[in-house]
This record gives C-alpha cells, sequence and structure tokens, in this order.
C-alpha cells in the first residue's frame, strides 16, 4: 500500500513537473513578439487595401464581352488557366474496377476504383436504383468539415467491406447531415449516385494519418510541382462526372450534382466547369471575397488550400465563377447562423448571380435560400435538394 501511496506521488510530481514545462514553452512562445508585424489573425495587415484592389475585371457586366456565350467561354478558360496544369488522363479511359457490391434497400451499392489519371486512382461509392434504366444521377460531393479521415463516406453509407473504424467514423460524422446519409436518400429518390473521396480525404489520405495541420503544407508543395492540389480535386470532378455520363445506366442528358459545405463549393464549381451537369445544388457555401477575407468578424477565412486556384480572384469572384453555369438550373441553401459565411457575403453574392440569370433571362431558374439555421446539411435541406432535382432532372 505505501509503495502504490509513493508511486501516486511521483506520478502526481510528474505531471506537475510536465504541466510548469508547457507553461513555459507557451509563455515564452507568447513574449516571442515583435512591435512589428505585418500579419494578424491569418491575414496581412493591408487585407483592406487588397480587397479594394480586387475589381473583377472579367466578371459579367464588368467585362467589355457583351456576348454571353463568348463571356462564359472565355471566363470558363480564365479559370482553367488558374488551375494550372490538369492530372494526365489514364490511358485505358477512366476504367472502372469494381471492388465490392451489395444490395441495399432499393438499389445497388458498388465500391470501385475509378482510374481518373495515369498518376492515381480515385476510391469511389456508385449506387444504382434497382429497375430498368436509364436514371438521372447526382455527383453527391463530400464536405471538408477538417475531418480527413473518410470521405465518399461522408455522403454515402459504407459498404459492408469497410474496417468498423470507418463506419463507426461514418456514423458519427452523419450528426452534421441530420443522422442521413445524403447520398442513400438521393438513391432511394431513383437517382444513380456516385461519391468519391476527394484528394486527402479517406483512402487518398497521409501514410501518417490525416492531419489537418499538414493540408496546407502538402498542398505548398504540390505548388512546387506546378499544380495545384484544389484544382486537382476539381478536375478530378469533372472527370468523374465524365465517366458516369458513360454508364449505361445513367441518362447523361439529366445528371446534377450537390453537396454541403466544401461539397457545395465543389458543386457550382463542376456546374460552371462541366457541360455534362443540368442542375447542380449547393448547401451552405456561397460568399463575396470582400466579406470572407476581410477583419469585420471574429472568424477568418481558415479553409486555405482547400478553394484556392492561384490569381483567381485579380480576375472574377467566387459568385462570378459560379454564374459561369448560367442559365442551368442552381439552388443555393445557406444558414443565417452559419459562422463560416457572413450574411452580407452571402447576400451579396446572391444578388449578384440574380443579375447574371435575369440578364440572360432565366432568373426563375436560379434559386437561393437564406435559412435560419447553422452551418449544417439537415434532412429538411436535403429534402428541398431532392425536390430540386425532381423538377430539373
Amino acid at each position: 500500500m505505501a509503495e502504490e501511496i509513493i508511486r501516486s506521488e511521483e506520478t502526481m510530481r510528474e505531471k506537475r513537473c510536465w504541466g510548469l514545462l508547457l507553461l513555459l514553452v507557451a509563455t515564452t512562445l507568447w513574449a516571442q513578439q515583435r512591435d512589428r508585424y505585418e500579419f494578424r489573425r491569418n491575414l496581412p495587415v493591408y487585407a483592406d487595401s487588397l480587397l479594394a484592389d480586387l475589381t473583377y475585371p472579367l466578371a459579367w457586366g464588368n467585362s467589355d464581352i457583351t456576348d454571353f456565350s463568348e463571356w462564359r467561354r472565355v471566363a470558363r478558360q480564365k479559370v482553367f488557366d488558374c488551375m494550372l496544369s490538369a492530372p494526365p488522363k489514364a490511358v485505358d479511359a477512366y476504367r472502372a474496377e469494381v471492388v465490392y457490391e451489395e444490395q441495399r434497400d432499393g438499389y445497388r451499392a458498388r465500391k470501385l476504383y475509378l482510374h481518373l489519371s495515369r498518376y492515381y486512382s480515385v476510391p469511389a461509392y456508385l449506387l444504382i436504383p434497382d429497375g430498368k434504366g436509364p436514371f438521372p444521377a447526382v455527383n453527391v460531393l463530400h464536405d471538408h468539415g477538417a475531418h480527413l479521415f473518410i470521405g465518399k463516406e461522408k455522403v454515402v453509407r459504407p459498404l459492408a467491406c469497410e474496417d468498423s473504424t470507418v463506419v463507426k467514423d461514418a456514423d458519427e460524422w452523419l450528426s452534421g447531415y441530420d443522422g442521413q446519409y445524403f447520398g442513400d436518400y438521393l438513391a432511394q429518390q431513383g437517382y444513380v449516385v456516385l461519391a468519391t473521396d476527394a484528394p486527402m480525404w479517406g483512402e487518398r489520405g497521409q501514410q501518417e494519418g490525416p492531419r489537418r495541420d499538414k493540408y496546407d503544407m502538402i498542398a505548398g508543395n504540390m505548388m512546387m510541382y506546378g499544380i495545384d492540389l484544389s484544382a486537382y480535386m476539381t478536375y478530378d470532378d469533372l472527370s468523374a462526372t465524365e465517366w458516369l455520363a458513360g454508364q449505361p445506366e445513367v441518362d447523361a442528358q439529366r445528371i446534377g450534382c450537390t453537396g454541403w459545405s466544401m461539397g457545395a463549393y465543389r458543386a457550382w464549381m463542376l456546374a460552371a466547369l462541366s457541360d455534362h451537369i443540368k442542375a447542380s445544388a449547393s448547401v451552405c457555401w456561397m460568399v463575396t471575397t470582400d466579406e470572407q477575407l476581410s477583419f469585420k468578424y471574429k472568424r477568418t477565412e481558415n479553409g486555405g488550400f482547400a478553394n484556392c486556384l492561384p490569381g483567381l480572384r485579380r480576375w472574377l469572384d467566387y459568385p462570378h465563377i459560379a454564374s459561369i453555369a448560367c442559365p442551368k438550373a442552381m439552388l443555393f441553401i445557406n444558414g443565417s447562423q452559419d459562422k463560416l459565411f457572413p450574411v452580407a457575403g452571402v447576400e451579396k453574392a446572391f444578388r449578384t448571380m440574380h443579375d447574371v440569370w435575369q440578364s440572360q433571362g432565366a432568373d426563375r431558374l436560379l434559386e437561393t435560400e437564406l435559412w435560419d439555421m447553422p452551418h449544417s446539411c439537415p434532412v429538411k435541406a436535403q429534402q428541398c435538394v431532392a425536390a430540386f432535382f425532381k423538377k430539373h432532372l
């Protein structure tokens, strides 16, 4: 008993020593501040001046191009220019390797590897409704969430071939989707559903394990190769959608895309850049740069490289890029309680896009809604997306 008490006291002393050491390190780091500095809260102190110099000369209405079709072509090409080099296409023309299949309630679920590039293959889930096709299809794009361990499993219930840790993690992440797998819900509504891992998520992550604090470092290293990690995510979404359009179960004239958070960003980017997409629905990702990257709010942008395309902001803002999709059917839902996207920026972006759709006599095809909700994708939002696709697909 006496030995146990001694060991307990020694353990407590060790914990106190470690606590004091950590406090000393933290105090030292805090003391290592200079009187002069150039960056604050993850932004340069001259952020307001930078924002003032962003005039977006290629935006519709700012550009001297007056033919809308020509503007769309030029603006789209500018986006591709800023996306740098595309991953080289696979020599076997998007071969899909099916590794597992199971029957679910009203649809089949497959796990496959899409050979979208000669550099890599992309893990994916494909859900195919029972019955005779071809069916409308939706590319369901997963979120960021600073959670990289899972990707496609955030929006499609993991197949039985997955490890129990993946299943458990996916079920826990489902709270952001109000307890409902978005992709499975759409499959039950009669859509072929595709969900892929974005670079750095799920089975495309790091050997050392998912580390959000390493994401930006890896993205920076990718730029040293002359390529852009965020652009690779978009390039993969484009190639995966092209593959989806060629599947016998899919009606290539009725393909949509949707997602929440980063998945929403991926959705409107895909709609802007792919002719395969007829309709797009984005939940909680739209804003203007002047509100997103300013000191006006307590929280500043920390998504960083996940939506960074070099130099593009010198030409187009987010709503201008999304407007390349005009006159397609587009749905945007944002939350008034969403701390990631200031309401002022959301409303500005919505007005900008409505101006574009109105200029083309297509404003009825653009739906923008601001709900009393935080950054989330509740069942009611998924139902709204499903109703939107039912109308347009």
